[in-house]
């Protein structure tokens, strides 16, 4: 039987990103470690973010870009474990990075390339790795804890850190058994719903525009009440709404929706945004006194696509009913899509019971946490993939 399946110093349970950095964190304070995978291969969500460049970080890493709860518990993170450090533990691995709009991307624009040199660490480090290991079970032993596989296999520890992620991607690894982990030794989970996530909503105008996108200004409102504001852009789908603009909204409204049952959940699109209200009506009546078609009469200003809704929908309204509409289109949300096509989980291990500066766990001395299991979420733009290093990164120092 080898070694670490006697008793090793620390289990780490998921071998994304802050469970591979919690393990060399770890690893270089000399405790033998193991990282369990219930995959057969190491950080597959790595390789599929920021579209296969891997956004790894931003140069404006601060904790007001996190789930409003979770903002003072970030900050207790990142100043022990930032920017700064994140750049810099790469670099030590001799991953060249630089920015590009405030995203921090490695020079080869490959998420293979962060991957290959946090394995090359891994190596350098002796670290172990048991794949196709689901941790199914923590046992608490008198001096420690024992993780069993699904399997029936088992490795004695003396302290475990969980960091098997959240529900996003689950045929990337991501199933959210760590939430049934951290329950069943006494933690509270915040009920993890999909987030930065496309939006379902049975309206003709996704029909009639089905593949465009268009750059706008979204909004949710729900309870008759404005909840987040975002520009950027709009994709119409069979479903619904997807794009940037509406992936920054989203949370809320999946949250509403997934988590509280809510049915009075509304987008408002603004589909002309550097226009006023009056400036595109002098101009849609400008161009109806030019002897303009309907279907043409957004001709330039917007896709060739729009003439379908001018033809089908619009056919019979006036100036004022078209330019409100325009810029107040609204749609009717019924949903979300699901896991597999959302980028993050809002949700998770409730952080109140986690202590700040260590994320040692309140309940369990010798349980830790890292990355997207707690319920911590951040906005796109590498956001979340640093909170992933920098959580992994102070569990992995074990309350020093």
């Amino acid at each position: 039987m080898p070694k670490y399946m006697q008793r090793i110093s620390t289990v780490v349970i998921g071998g994304g990103a802050s469970g591979i950095i919690a393990a060399i964190s770890s690893r270089r304070r000399d405790r033998e470690v193991i990282i369990c995978e219930r995959m057969p291969c190491l950080g597959r969500k790595i390789l599929a973010t920021g579209g296969g460049k891997c956004n790894l970080s931003n140069e404006d890493l601060k904790e007001s870009h996190y789930n409003p709860d979770a903002r003072q518990f970030v900050k207790s993170i990142f100043e022990r474990f930032g920017k700064q450090h994140i750049n810099n533990f790469f670099s030590g691995l001799g991953l060249r990075l630089y920015s590009e709009g405030g995203r921090i991307f490695p020079i080869t624009n490959q998420s293979s390339s962060v991957l290959k040199v946090l394995e090359e660490e891994l190596k350098r480090l002796s670290i172990a790795v048991e794949f196709n290991f689901d941790v199914r079970d923590i046992l608490e032993t008198g001096k420690g804890f024992v993780a069993k596989s699904r399997e029936g296999k088992a490795i004695t520890c003396d302290s475990i850190i969980i960091a098997g992620g959240g529900r996003t991607y689950p045929s990337l690894g991501s199933n959210g058994g760590c939430y049934g982990l951290a329950s069943k030794l006494g933690h509270h989970i915040i009920e993890p719903v999909p987030s930065t996530v496309p939006l379902a909503a049975k309206d003709k105008f996704c029909h009639l525009l089905q593949g465009q996108r268009i750059s706008c200004a979204a909004k949710s409102i729900i309870d008759g009440k404005i909840k987040k504001e975002a520009e950027g852009e709009i994709l119409f789908t069979k479903h619904g709404l997807s794009g940037t603009a509406i992936l920054d909204i989203s949370e809320d409204v999946s949250i509403a929706i997934n988590r509280h049952n809510k049915k009075h959940i509304v987008v408002s699109i603004d589909l002309v945004p550097f226009m006023t209200l009056d400036e595109l009506k002098e101009e849609i009546q400008a161009r109806l006194a030019r002897g303009f078609k309907k279907e043409d009469l957004m001709l330039g200003i917007l896709p060739n696509k729009f003439s379908l809704v001018f033809r089908e929908l619009f056919k019979d309204m006036g100036v004022d009913k078209i330019a409100d509409i325009l810029k107040d289109k609204r749609f009717d949300i019924i949903g979300t899509r699901g896991w597999n096509e959302a980028e993050f989980t809002s949700g998770g291990v409730d952080i109140n019971e986690v202590k700040q500066g260590t994320l040692e766990s309140r309940l369990k001395k010798g349980i830790y946490f890292a990355g997207e299991v707690l319920d911590v979420d951040g906005e796109r733009g590498g956001y979340n993939l640093a909170w992933a290093w920098a959580s992994g990164f102070v569990a992995g120092l074990m309350r020093t």
